[in-house]
């Protein structure tokens, strides 16, 4: 099989896609078969156990079958998901796992030999040059873009690309949707992560060419799908595993440190409580705690590696309160056992912060375009949050609805990106680490 000219790869914070340009000039996906379904998405977890012949031995499993081995033996299973959202932070250098320490690029490249392994032959054969998706503002406090892309250049050279460069997540996505285009037109993407919400203004002037692109301006927030199911866990399950309890310290009664739960906020985070020092302290609050029962459910959730069930369980409810006004939320795991039945218009008191971060980046990339909101032709949203009535909602109210278009949620910014690396002027649209 000839490789391809170039490939791109959407590395997202849940899920990662890969892309090709084949013979007939259309995009063509990696896929992986897993368990009789053929899947395009690639969850962006991992997950590490010991070799039960060689202890000294790690082996290491990425998407569905990472979810696969932390299923079969959660308390064996180093288990890890959301893991982009250290690329950008210079505090995490690296972390222990079975006696051994890993860098970021550790992960990735750990992450990316096991997708290679799992695409049955699609990926055995690849091309120099590879283009990789990034949020115009990366997720986390103080993210360093630079940093982030340095790790993913290291992770990336281990496979053997030697030109690899990166491209704006909402562009690549614009050039996706530029192909349905008949007609010169001014396009808003909208693109919304697990991490990160990004924006990008392009007009696009279709000719004998081809489609003549022309890139206005970006903008980003370090918010999305993450930071709503963090909303979720905080309102719905922190308070029966502590949060809002008190202890007794001595003589004084004291309230549990908020910080313990912040870990909910990004799911990368939650596996590395246990090991972190807090954990020690957590396990003494059973001793100390005035609701004891509270504590032992947060110990236990974090001992018997419960994080993906709980992932699962607000995955579900967002789903349903995208589609209903109300929804019923339950999570099962072990000891633990909430419900509850979850008003939508509640759900977006819980994430009134975020959509107005989200507003303010729409205002701002506007403004650096120079255009109103009358100038737009096109509103194109992709992403999983883009579903959330709530952040459909920012644009209905600026653009109207006849205007915004979605299609292509999960595969859009991988197949743009090999549709990027079709161009002549590969150049002007990518970028490379510093």
């Amino acid at each position: 099989m000839t490789p391809p000219a170039a490939i791109g790869i959407d590395f997202g914070t849940t899920n990662t896609v890969v892309s090709m340009i084949g013979a007939n000039g259309e995009a063509r996906l990696a896929l992986f078969d897993h368990d009789g379904d053929t899947l395009a998405p690639f969850r962006s977890a991992l997950s590490f156990h010991a070799d039960p012949d060689d202890p000294r031995r790690r082996i290491a499993e990425a998407g569905p079958w990472a979810i696969d081995t932390y299923l079969e033996e959660p308390l064996e299973t180093r288990f890890i998901q959301s893991f982009k959202s250290h690329a950008a932070s210079a505090l995490f250098t690296d972390t222990l796992i079975l006696e051994r320490r890993f860098r970021f690029e550790d992960l990735l490249s750990a992450f990316l030999l096991c997708l290679r392994d799992h695409a049955g032959g699609a990926l055995s054969d690849l091309p120099p040059t590879v283009i990789l998706g990034r949020p115009v503002t990366f997720a986390g406090p103080n993210p360093d873009g630079d940093l982030a892309m340095r790790r993913y250049v290291a992770a990336f050279e281990r496979l053997g690309f030697t030109d690899i460069r990166f491209a704006f997540e909402p562009i690549a996505a614009a050039f996706f949707f530029a192909r349905k285009l008949a007609a010169e037109a001014t396009v808003l993407v909208g693109d919304f992560g697990g991490g990160t919400s990004d924006f990008s203004i392009v007009r696009f002037t279709p000719g004998r060419g081809g489609v003549k692109a022309e890139a206005l301006a970006n903008a980003g927030v370090g918010v999305a799908g993450d930071a709503f199911d963090y909303r979720l866990i905080d309102n719905l399950v922190s308070p029966h595993l502590g949060k809002g309890a008190s202890y007794k310290a001595f003589d004084n009664i004291l309230p549990i440190p908020n910080r313990y739960y912040s870990a909910f906020a990004r799911w990368e985070q939650l596996a590395l409580l246990r090991a972190s020092r807090d954990m020690r302290d957590i396990r003494g609050l059973v001793r100390t705690c005035l609701q004891p029962e509270k504590i032992e459910r947060f110990v236990e959730m974090l001992d018997d590696n419960h994080g993906y069930r709980l992932y699962q369980a607000i995955s579900k409810l967002k789903e349903a309160l995208s589609a209903s006004d109300v929804a019923t939320f339950h999570f099962q795991a072990g000891s633990i056992d909430i419900e509850k039945t979850v008003p939508r218009e509640k759900f977006e008191s819980w994430i009134a912060p975020e959509l107005t971060a989200m507003s303010g980046a729409i205002d701002e990339v506007l403004s650096r375009a120079g255009l109103s909101p009358q100038a737009i032709d096109k509103v194109f949203l992709t992403g999983g949050s883009s579903f959330v009535p709530a952040v459909r909602e920012l644009f209905t109210l600026r653009f109207g609805e006849e205007k915004i278009e979605g299609g292509g949620e999960l595969v859009s910014i991988a197949s743009g990106l090999a549709y990027m690396g079709a161009t002549p002027d590969l150049d002007r649209w990518t970028m490379r680490a510093n």
